[in-house]
């Protein structure tokens, strides 16, 4: 067992203040800004002008067993992570334990953890720790560097010169569009042993996601900086999530406050088509809406949710507020529920809060609605969520308080 825990923070570094970089995209309707180096621990590494100073370092003795925590908390990139020589061993997913296996590259979108085994078991020397993007968009800019930080050997010998060591060895890591190396990674992540996976199910629900483009009908508009004087927009079954204003939807439910939100959001697109196929214009428009999914308490949910081909293809990091959730499948192309569900794995599927939508495929999961309240599901990619790429669930209140959302307290501060 590791005798130690060394926690590794994989981010985004920009020039300028993130929230402006947000904001900017926002107010344009274009693309946002690629970050100007990706970190580990805060700090970019290497392989960037001037930071070689501030590089990370994880001192390890020889043979020694250590537990990394490694995290993604980049803003707008999944990316792949590796260690110079060294297989790491995958123990643990979202906070949930995984049946160990041993890989050489981890893949992780944003907000999504993985917990690995690193064993000193290499030639006493110092190895490059590496991060760098796994970019699935066509035709999106992106942040194509490597940050890095040491793994350094305690024993390992100084070279002759002025007492510095030997440059580390770096890992070989995938290239940027290298799908088939994210989806092996991603397949072996599953639960220990066999779990309780929901077949009964009351709610069967079919979400596409994916970006869509908004017209804009003056020209030139500093607006409208999106594709041919467009705005990108983002959504679920066609729906662009817009965020209330004034109150929370929770309040507003909580204090039947009407007119902040509406319980109609469709269980499937209204409209189907061929979602990863050359999807006609006129699909491109989401509606606008704050429209929510009611689900009665402790009911059986599944979700397909289905990536689609417009604007592009993408992997859609896709998180749900107050839950996880089993991820029982997944395939590329439009998602066949005569054929499909025969090849879910309800014996031991992974409990994560975050799964990616495969680029031009889909993904299925299941849980059991048991937790009361309004819960946003949406894209971990920041800028697809401005962009509208949500939608929340209602999950009404069951039977007695331990079923029931919490009133709140009678000191609650107004907003």
């Amino acid at each position: 067992m590791p005798k130690r825990e060394v926690p590794l923070l994989l981010g985004e570094w920009f020039d300028r203040n993130p929230l402006d970089v947000q904001k900017l995209a926002a107010f344009t309707g274009g693309a946002p800004n690629a970050s100007d180096a990706y970190t580990i621990n805060g700090q970019p590494g290497d392989l960037y002008r001037c930071s070689k100073q501030e590089t990370v370092r994880i001192p390890v003795d020889s043979g020694e067993s250590i537990l990394l925590r490694i995290i993604n908390s980049a803003l707008n990139q999944e990316l792949f992570f590796s260690i110079a020589n060294h297989r790491l061993t995958v123990v643990s997913a979202d906070a949930s334990y995984t049946k160990p296996f041993t890989t050489r590259v981890l893949m992780m979108g944003p907000g999504q953890t993985t917990d690995v085994l690193l064993t000193a078991d290499q030639p006493p020397a110092h190895y490059y720790m590496a991060a760098r993007v796994y970019q699935t968009a066509q035709n999106a800019p992106f942040d194509n560097t490597t940050t890095t930080a040491i793994l350094e050997y305690k024993s390992a010998a100084c070279s002759s010169k002025k007492g510095q060591s030997p440059p580390p060895a770096l890992p070989l890591l995938p290239a940027f569009n290298d799908t088939a190396t994210a989806t092996a990674f991603t397949a072996q992540i599953k639960s220990p042993s066999q779990v309780k996976v929901p077949t009964q199910i009351h709610e069967n629900l079919f979400f596409i996601v994916g970006l869509g483009l908004n017209n804009c009908t003056v020209p030139n508009n500093p607006r409208c900086q999106g594709p041919n004087n467009t705005r990108f927009a983002a959504s679920m079954n066609n729906v662009s999530f817009v965020f209330p204003r004034t109150n929370s939807i929770m309040q507003a439910y909580y204090n039947g406050v009407p007119g902040v939100f509406t319980t109609d959001f469709p269980p499937v697109p209204l409209v189907q088509f061929d979602y990863t196929g050359n999807v006609p214009r006129g699909l491109w428009t989401p509606r606008r809406g704050t429209k929510l999914y009611k689900l009665k308490y402790g009911s059986n949910v599944q979700i397909v949710l289905q990536d689609t081909s417009i604007v592009t293809t993408e992997d859609h990091p896709m998180h749900l507020h107050g839950y996880h959730f089993y991820v029982i499948g997944s395939g590329f192309g439009n998602f066949n529920p005569r054929t499909d569900p025969a090849k879910f794995n309800l014996f031991d599927p992974p409990l994560r809060n975050t799964i990616g939508t495969p680029p031009g495929g889909w993904v299925a999961i299941r849980f059991v609605a048991d937790n009361p309240g309004v819960w946003l599901m949406h894209c971990h990619l920041d800028a697809h969520l401005a962009l509208g790429l949500a939608m929340a669930f209602l999950v009404e209140n069951g039977k007695g308080p331990s079923q029931s959302v919490i009133p709140p307290p009678a000191d609650l501060p107004r907003c």
